[in-house]
């Protein structure tokens, strides 16, 4: 089910010097080898953003890009050259995986393996859990992945939304690509006040939003990034890509050329899937309806895209509001990635 991102991707993610991550944290990477073979990976990552935002956890380092055979003496092994280069710069927590933080790919897949993952979502073997908790970590949180399909909204979620759009004067917009550099302006902060009370939550940079906005230009669909206004003041915005794993898993060498390129491109053509990566209301307008508003839109665009499943992931286990929501509108939580925690 595992779908090859493309190393290009991956080479600038690491990259000390391309990936602003960097300008607040510092990570060191660890290969596992045997009789000459790699056999193991692991990152060990000090986020100084995360200690920052959080008062409380200064102490937490993280661990991510892990990945093992299925042995648990490697296994433990890796966690120890993780532990012992997070104990070395005064870290108490080793928290993971996350590659590199939760504005990353994050969590470890403990249900759901009989399906492929969307774009910008981990996969890994079911074993890894039990090489994980047989390490000593144990459960800090469950992200949930929600999937939903149709070739409408259901009528009920229509009609809420117009009455709320009447009665609260909300109006819905699609990405200006136009002004695309000034909707990222507006994206930052939106994103940045629409999550911050999140578990986990990490404000991105400007360097950081700007690095990924730049990534995602490419292959976002306008009207598939639509942002909620009242009064003209912005208050809050959902972001849906198509699902390019479907294109992605054709081209299992992660390369672009000479013929990975033409590969995805043929198969782009045929993406019926989506990944609605964010959506978020700003904490003073919540009670308005928006949230209804943005997945009625979305779910209409979405249809005359031809994309008829979505994804909607991550979700908080704890996040009871976003997740009563989805199960209105007929969305079942599908898999499920845990974040662990372990003393160094």
């Amino acid at each position: 089910m595992w779908v090859a991102p493309l190393r290009l991707d991956v080479r600038t993610l690491l990259s000390r010097t391309k990936n602003p991550f960097f300008q607040h944290a510092e990570a060191d990477y660890f290969l596992a080898e045997r009789n000459g073979a790699v056999v193991g990976r692991i990152a060990a990552i000090k986020n100084d953003a995360h200690a920052n935002f959080h008062e409380n956890e200064r102490t937490v380092g993280f661990f991510g890009f892990l990945e093992c055979v299925n042995d648990q003496a490697l296994a433990d092994a890796l966690f120890a050259a993780a532990a012992d280069w997070l104990r070395a710069r005064g870290l108490t927590v080793m928290r993971g995986p996350a590659s590199f933080s939760t504005n990353d790919e994050c969590g470890l897949l403990v249900q759901g393996f009989d399906t492929p993952p969307t774009i910008m979502m981990p996969h890994n073997p079911a074993y890894y859990a039990e090489l994980v908790e047989r390490a000593g970590f144990v459960k800090a949180m469950d992200l949930l992945a929600y999937q939903g399909s149709g070739d409408a909204p259901p009528a009920r979620l229509v009609e809420g939304a117009k009455k709320l759009a009447q009665r609260h004067k909300i109006t819905l917009r699609p990405l200006d690509m136009g002004r695309f550099w000034e909707e990222v302006e507006l994206v930052k902060k939106l994103y940045n006040g629409a999550w911050e009370k999140n578990w986990g939550f990490i404000p991105m940079t400007d360097a950081e939003m700007n690095h990924l906005a730049k990534q995602l230009k490419p292959v976002v669909v306008p009207d598939l990034v639509v942002f909620a206004e009242m009064d003209g003041e912005p208050i809050g915005f959902a972001l849906t890509l198509p699902d390019y794993n479907q294109a992605l898993k054709h081209n299992p060498s992660g390369r672009l050329f000479p013929f990975g390129l033409f590969k995805i491109l043929w198969h782009k053509r045929k993406i019926s899937r989506a990944r609605t990566l964010t959506l978020g209301v700003v904490p003073k307008y919540r009670r308005t309806g928006a949230d209804a508003l943005l997945y009625e839109w979305t779910w209409r665009h979405g249809n005359a895209h031809g994309l008829f499943w979505c994804e909607a992931s991550w979700l908080l286990e704890t996040n009871h509001a976003i997740r009563n929501g989805m199960e209105r509108m007929g969305f079942r939580p599908y898999k499920t990635y845990r974040m662990y925690d372990r003393l160094v």
